[in-house]
């Protein structure tokens, strides 16, 4: 598994969200890495909770700003968030009713989703922020 890297190219211009998504990074990474170094099954379980607990609180934090500037687009954003939790905790639950470890398409399927939601609906939301 490749690192993500953080750089000037996943910044929204919004030092608070780009913080935030730093952080998101690093612990997508640490998860990448313990997988690779076949570390105990638990703690890559506690990883992935911790990225997810992260994730979610990014996510209200992101929408607290959003709603400070008068985001137009804030509910549309915040289903978003909703649809990217609600799929990954669906993907967790599946994964520990087969009792399956997490692989390396779980990793990748994380990697599209977290690097996608900030080129994407982020980038929009970070322009916005920004100008108010």
């Amino acid at each position: 598994m490749r690192d993500l890297i953080w750089d000037k190219t996943l910044s929204v211009q919004v030092e608070e969200i780009d913080e935030d998504h730093r952080r998101l990074v690093e612990s997508f990474n640490r998860l990448g890495h313990a997988m690779e170094q076949n570390e105990p099954r638990e703690y890559v379980e506690l990883l992935l909770e911790e990225l997810l607990a992260c994730t979610e609180w990014h996510f209200k934090h992101e929408e607290r700003l959003m709603f400070e500037a008068g985001y137009p687009d804030l509910e549309a954003h915040r289903k978003e968030h909703q649809e990217l939790l609600d799929g990954i905790r669906e993907l967790h639950r599946r994964r520990i009713e087969a009792n399956r470890p997490l692989s390396a398409g779980d990793i990748e399927h994380l990697e599209q989703w977290l690097t996608g939601h900030i080129f994407g609906s982020d980038m929009e939301a970070g322009s916005w922020i920004s100008a108010h």
